[in-house]
């Protein structure tokens, strides 16, 4: 269970004037996503959804609120005021901060994130980008429980044939197409066994007949972790309506920013597999449309 808890986060930036002044990202959001369901998050540029994505993957804190995971707290708020910096020190007065990541909870060990420009290493074979995230994942482990360099590469090869990459294995990323770096990502992330899958419009930089493939092949992915007891959750931003209603089991509207609210929380209760055309899409897709369109006209209303 993923609970989102009256997040907020503030950012120092300065003007035109040289002037410091504060910018509001993400405004009391609360959110609670159920494991392995499939949660989009949509809305206009500059509302909110990537800084909040970091925030759950533990890239950032939040200025108020906190992420719980299983219980588990992701990341602490920075201390904003004299009183909690006080406190903060108090706390961690005989530990650094760097030893601290060691005696805390740490949750986002369970995250895999996808990011839009793939952040795959060029100089890594496809096969070797994933056995790099096994190895990581393993580094955490006591000597006798970390797998063997060959149990880790068939593993990789295992991961990298579920997203349609067999032969592919010794290709380094500048010998693959757009769509084919997009699987490799997909294979590194599920190749760590996460809990949860966070993607930030991973599908935005492939054209339209790759994307659905892709969509598609993260649905048989995702209901094939399902079948086999072991559910993933997956949040994802994205700017398409159609690709969210599609995926999701919800789909999350944010308000448009600066000072992202959750301004609407629609349901997808229509049944896998689903079609494109299915008549409750298109209606859903149209509701989603609806309240992003009347919130643009409001805010060019008020610029006038």
């Amino acid at each position: 269970m993923i609970e989102v808890c009256s997040i907020s986060k503030f950012f120092s930036v300065v003007n035109d004037k040289g002037l410091a002044e504060g910018l509001t990202a993400v405004l009391n959001v609360s959110l609670l996503i159920p494991d392995g369901s499939i949660v989009s998050l949509i809305g206009p540029s500059g509302c909110g959804k990537s800084t909040l994505l970091e925030i759950l993957a533990g890239l950032q804190a939040p200025t108020d609120g906190e992420i719980r995971i299983d219980g588990k707290r992701v990341l602490e708020p920075l201390p904003s005021t004299r009183k909690e910096m006080e406190d903060y020190k108090r706390r961690y007065r005989f530990i650094s901060p760097l030893a601290n990541g060691v005696f805390t909870d740490r949750p986002k060990h369970d995250i895999a994130m996808i990011f839009q420009d793939y952040a795959v290493f060029p100089w890594m074979t496809a096969l070797g980008n994933v056995v790099f995230a096994l190895e990581l994942r393993s580094a955490g482990k006591k000597r006798s429980e970390r797998s063997s360099c060959a149990a880790l590469e068939e593993k990789a090869r295992v991961y990298l044939g579920k997203v349609g990459l067999t032969g592919a294995e010794h290709k380094y990323p500048s010998q693959l197409s757009g769509g084919m770096r997009q699987r490799l990502a997909l294979a590194r992330a599920l190749s760590v066994e996460p809990k949860i899958i966070l993607m930030d419009e991973p599908f935005a930089a492939v054209d339209a007949l790759q994307r659905e493939k892709l969509q598609d092949d993260l649905l048989f992915l995702w209901k094939e972790a399902k079948d086999n007891a072991a559910p993933i959750s997956i949040i994802m931003v994205s700017h398409d309506v159609p690709e969210a209603v599609y995926l999701s089991d919800e789909v999350v509207v944010f308000s448009p920013g600066p000072g992202g609210t959750v301004r609407n929380r629609i349901p997808v209760n229509v049944p896998r597999p689903r079609a494109r055309t299915d008549p409750e899409i298109l209606e859903i897709q149209e509701r989603i449309f609806a309240v992003m369109q009347y919130d643009i006209n409001q805010e060019s209303m008020y610029a006038i």
